[in-house]
């Protein structure tokens, strides 16, 4: 398929994990993608590998002059932005009576606060364009567990952001979100695989995701033949929801 073909996308925290995957997915459909990510090393050695055309360029997504920088970039070498998938995001967890007031900051601000820099930054040239915003959100902004307690305010409140948007911006332009349920990703790099199998039971697939299949999704959601979804959540967890 080159459902993206001509097409231009930026991939926040695209460097690895269900970024990476994103982007890789998105360029081998036709896209040029910009993974916009602090990662400078993974970032750099994702676009020397991928098939396809996917570029780098470092931006801290809670950061306002880093998005006006990569809105330079963009718009200057191409005038258009189609696709923009929000993922980046940072996690610290903790109860509330545990979490710095400065690790809460960065949890909202990396995970949510980026969503609405990006719409901000880049909402002419994606109503121009008729183009899909794409947020990666979790299945803990429906589901509660000890120890998640920023993680949780964020993911919850980017469901809801992209409600909102969806709202404010149709029929212009179209936002959805993924909701993964458990995905072997870098940040499993110190589980056990005893932890990693429980983690699949928990689900009626009986296993863990894979970045791809989230990226797959996140394909569908920003294609055209996704162009009647609109304001949607589409979980990717194996039925961990279902299940929960």
């Amino acid at each position: 398929m080159n459902r993206f073909e001509g097409g231009v996308a930026v991939v926040t925290g695209g460097a690895k994990g269900i970024g990476a995957a994103c982007a890789a997915r998105l360029a081998s459909e036709g896209a040029t993608v910009y993974v916009a990510d602090v990662d400078e090393e993974a970032g750099r050695r994702l676009a020397e590998r991928a098939e396809g055309d996917v570029r780098f360029q470092r931006c801290d997504a809670s950061g306002a002059e880093d998005w006006a920088a990569l809105s330079s970039t963009v718009l200057g070498a191409h005038g258009r932005l189609d696709t923009l998938v929000s993922n980046a995001f940072a996690s610290v967890p903790g109860a509330a009576h545990e979490i710095a007031e400065a690790d809460w900051d960065l949890t909202l601000d990396v995970t949510l606060k980026a969503a609405y820099l990006g719409v901000k930054t880049f909402i002419e040239p994606l109503r121009a364009a008729r183009g899909a915003v794409v947020a990666v959100s979790s299945v803990h902004a429906h589901r509660s567990h000890p120890g998640y307690t920023a993680y949780a305010a964020a993911k919850g409140g980017l469901s809801a952001l992209v409600r909102q948007l969806a709202v404010e911006y149709a029929p212009d332009v179209r936002f959805n979100s993924v909701a993964p349920g458990p995905i072997l990703t870098t940040h499993w790099a110190d589980t056990s695989e005893e932890e990693i199998e429980f983690a699949g039971g928990q689900t009626l697939a009986g296993r863990v995701g894979r970045p791809e299949e989230v990226a797959a999704a996140v394909a569908f959601l920003a294609s055209g033949e996704a162009g009647y979804v609109n304001g949607a959540e589409l979980p990717v967890d194996g039925g961990w929801l279902a299940l929960k």
